[in-house]
């Protein structure tokens, strides 16, 4: 329910037009969403999503901006929105999320086409499953299955031309080396702390 909330978040969000709160959009019914986001398809946005994950104790985002301050009003309204939720579910008061995000731009394609791997693969390193295609809540899909969907959240293809076989292989032939790392980075921040 959570990583379901949160997807839908990201989704709706994006749009500048979208200025209900997700709380009073939730309480509607399918079909009254469905016309809510129709509405909204074609309205101008603030930020496209390049590439997503979502994981137990954070997401992983490449945005693109699309406006001024696109990226921080997003982000503001993502995590206030989950925030309220996730504290009025598991009754808790106070900030969810640990300091400010944080931000890295990104240079070339080669470099965002690096990211979007590095963002697919968190699951599989975090050994949440053994591959990115077993996770459902990312962009991992979108890219490998490629059908022109309006629930579809990643606007990638402008940017990134690949087919879906060659990301797939380009994914995939990086899961253990990630693994690796990160079971570097465990051992490595184990001796640190301890």
């Amino acid at each position: 329910q959570d990583f379901v909330r949160m997807t839908e978040i990201l989704r709706l969000y994006r749009y500048k037009n979208f200025t209900t709160k997700y709380s009073l959009y939730s309480r509607q019914s399918e079909s009254q969403q469905r016309a809510i986001y129709k509405n909204l398809l074609g309205s101008p946005k603030s930020v496209d999503i390049i590439a997503y994950c979502i994981m137990p104790t954070h997401l992983h985002l490449a945005i693109k901006q699309l406006a001024d301050k696109g990226i921080s009003k997003y982000i503001a309204k993502v995590l206030n929105s989950y925030t309220r939720y996730f504290n009025c579910v598991h009754r808790r008061k106070g900030p969810l999320w640990e300091g400010k995000f944080r931000n890295i731009p990104v240079d070339d394609d080669d470099q965002l086409l690096h990211l979007t791997r590095y963002i697919h693969l968190n699951p599989s390193s975090a050994r949440l499953t053994d591959t990115p295609a077993k996770w459902e809540y990312s962009s991992y899909s979108e890219y490998t299955d490629r059908k022109k969907d309006d629930n579809n959240i990643a606007a990638y293809r402008d940017l990134i031309d690949i087919s879906p076989g060659d990301y797939k292989k380009f994914v995939n032939e990086r899961i253990e080396y990630q693994q690796e790392l990160s079971r570097i980075k465990s051992i490595l921040l184990e001796n640190y702390i301890g």
